[in-house]
């Protein structure tokens, strides 16, 4: 099973520190899940305009393949004038629906003030329900308090709650893996 971890900004370095911090908990308590993460500036990734896939650059399709052959995710964003940004916006465009039918989401979150993380409630989980894809129940939000001036996560209730979302994700895909496999025999 490949858990991908998804930093969906093109700015700033918070929201792929509390997503890669939950890979990093996965890989220790779960050795035996495939982990890889997918850092948004790291592509050049073209605006979805609803051509065949194959016809975009190879940044864009290697994303598109990226999130597309993954068997679940976590997905992180910042909150910028209280919604996700675009380049998260454009990566849902980007994948075809049929390919997050089925598999569990886990979402982090960063923000500039405490209530920013209705964006995980009000956006993040009805995408995730309109993809009909399966929603791990905890998130995790933090804002500036949260890290010390390294950039380091110093918050040991964030830390918990890294811990715990790691947690739901592999025991709802491998639960949901065993049903599935259950109900074709």
């Amino acid at each position: 099973m490949k858990l991908l971890g998804i930093s969906g900004t093109i700015i700033g370095a918070k929201t792929g520190i509390v997503v890669k911090k939950v890979l990093e908990e996965v890989e220790r308590k779960y050795p035996d899940i495939e982990v890889e993460f997918l850092d948004m500036m790291d592509y050049q990734v073209q605006f979805c305009d609803g051509r065949d896939p194959n016809t975009y650059s190879e940044d864009t399709k290697k994303v598109i393949e990226m999130v597309s052959s993954a068997d679940f995710y976590i997905i992180g964003t910042p909150v910028f004038q209280g919604s996700i940004p675009g380049v998260l916006k454009n990566l849902f465009d980007l994948i075809n629906p049929n390919d997050f039918r089925n598999k569990v989401m886990g979402f982090t979150a960063n923000g500039g003030t405490y209530q920013h993380y209705l964006v995980i409630e009000n956006q993040l989980k009805p995408i995730a329900g309109f993809f009909r894809a399966f929603v791990a129940p905890s998130y995790v939000y933090t804002n500036r308090d949260h890290f010390n001036e390294n950039n380091e996560i110093r918050d040991p209730d964030v830390l918990h709650r890294i811990s715990q979302l790691a947690d739901e994700v592999i025991h709802m895909q491998k639960t949901l893996k065993k049903e599935y496999a259950n109900s074709t025999e």
